[in-house]
């Protein structure tokens, strides 16, 4: 009997097993960071195992190669910004951004906090520094640049600098005169030491950040897995915005990789809350005008785009809603209660 018993009991756990579908979602930037805490805090808090799935998020060099991703079908998902897709769109690629993930813009144009750039116009002849060539950096350093009429070719350059505490060494070594990086990567310099001051972005401010995004046939072959992420990750949001802290402690028990070295753990835990805190301001729903999470406010879309393209850095005018979707908003937003994560949240303890 108790060897039939054993038998059984594996055949339940492989089934199960077998049940649990993987999820990978790219993630556009090289490292993990503080603002992936609401992926660790859905896995951590069993959002994604309830509905039988495990996300695993993918680190690529920047937003391009997430479109590229997806479009090629090597991942069904990634959350890139809105340029690459808007580049990609004219050569046929059917995709979509689903959710809306940063509400308002997190990028923009640093300098050094006792640097003598005042605005655009004094890029001029300057270098500026982006996290790689595939960011949306790129693309917004050159709508500046433009804007203030400077060519973007030939009167600046546009280098990579890396992140963190690389970029914060370029800058003191006066390598670099200018970044134009975002929000945690501005958060992660000044931990190491170089303090910034942001040049106004002017209308950009109001623009849409990243969205979860993916091919129309994911869509609709895989509806619910992308209902399925994108729930996780507005649950991990609210959790995140009620208790920054505890997000914290979670990111680092699920992705080890992202707890700094060097560091003792309340120094790590304090710098990471502040990270974090620069993605937390995007994400709030008020920043984007809308009232449900992930919710794509198609004017601010449709606003951003006819700014790239006066400028040049987007093909051709794309009506929002060939490359932007609302149809998952209500069923992801269904399916969860927003006070309840709050209170477990604020009740959460190591």
């Amino acid at each position: 009997m108790r060897v039939v018993f054993i038998a059984v009991l594996s055949l339940i756990l492989a089934s199960a097993a077998r049940a649990e579908t993987t999820i990978r979602v790219g993630w556009c930037a090289n490292t993990i960071s503080a603002a992936a805490s609401p992926y660790a805090v859905a896995q951590k808090m069993g959002w994604y195992g309830e509905r039988g799935a495990k996300v695993v998020v993918t680190p690529l060099p920047g937003s391009t190669d997430c479109v590229k991703e997806v479009a090629t079908g090597d991942l069904p998902f990634s959350v890139p910004s809105i340029e690459p897709v808007l580049i990609i769109h004219p050569q046929g690629v059917k995709a979509k951004i689903f959710y809306t993930a940063y509400q308002s813009f997190g990028y923009g144009i640093a300098v050094p906090a006792d640097s003598p750039i005042k605005d655009f116009a004094d890029l001029k002849g300057k270098t500026i520094g982006v996290t790689s060539m595939a960011s949306a950096g790129v693309v917004v350093a050159r709508a500046q640049l433009s804007v203030a009429g400077i060519n973007p070719t030939t009167q600046a350059r546009i280098v990579v600098a890396g992140e963190g505490a690389q970029t914060a060494s370029l800058l003191r070594a006066k390598q670099l005169d200018a970044l134009s990086q975002f929000d945690t990567q501005y958060a992660l310099v000044e931990i190491a030491g170089q303090k910034l001051r942001q040049l106004p972005l002017g209308p950009m401010s109001a623009y849409p950040g990243n969205g979860f995004f993916a091919l129309e046939k994911t869509l609709k072959d895989r509806r619910e897995d992308a209902i399925t992420v994108a729930r996780g990750f507005a649950m991990g949001e609210i959790f995140a915005m009620a208790n920054p802290e505890a997000a914290i402690r979670i990111l680092y028990e699920v992705y080890p990789q992202t707890k700094p070295i060097g560091k003792d753990e309340d120094t790590a835990v304090r710098d990471d809350v502040k990270v974090l805190r620069a993605r937390i301001a995007h994400w709030s729903l008020a920043s984007g005008g809308v009232t449900k999470w992930g919710e794509s406010n198609m004017a601010n879309f449709n606003n951003y785009i006819d700014f790239l393209v006066k400028w040049k850095l987007a093909p051709v005018k794309v009506p929002a809603d060939e490359v932007v979707t609302n149809e998952l908003i209500d069923a992801i937003n269904a399916s969860f209660d927003q006070a309840k994560i709050e209170a477990q949240a604020r009740a959460w303890k190591p």
